[in-house]
């Protein structure tokens, strides 16, 4: 139940920000909404878990050591790496 109700703040919080675009407070404000809620459903904040893996999130895959697999995936999934 606390978890749909979050979700549903959530897409309410993404639905407003078309119209508060020109308003940088209501902005800041309604991100700020937006990042409450991720926070409280665990997408946002410290890393909870420690595997001891390397984090590869926001990078590249060509990158990381995934790249030699991407590739072998073939053009149809791949896509430019020059832009």
């Amino acid at each position: 139940m606390e978890r749909e109700r979050l979700v549903k703040g959530l897409m309410a919080a993404r639905r407003a920000i078309r119209n508060v675009r020109d308003d940088p407070e209501a902005l800041a404000k309604t991100r700020a909404q937006i990042d409450a809620v991720k926070r409280a459903l665990g997408e946002r904040g410290p890393v909870w878990w420690s595997d001891g893996a390397p984090d590869y999130n926001r990078r590249l895959v060509r990158d990381t050591p995934y790249a030699e697999w991407y590739l072998s995936l073939g053009s149809e999934f791949q896509i430019d790496w020059k832009t």
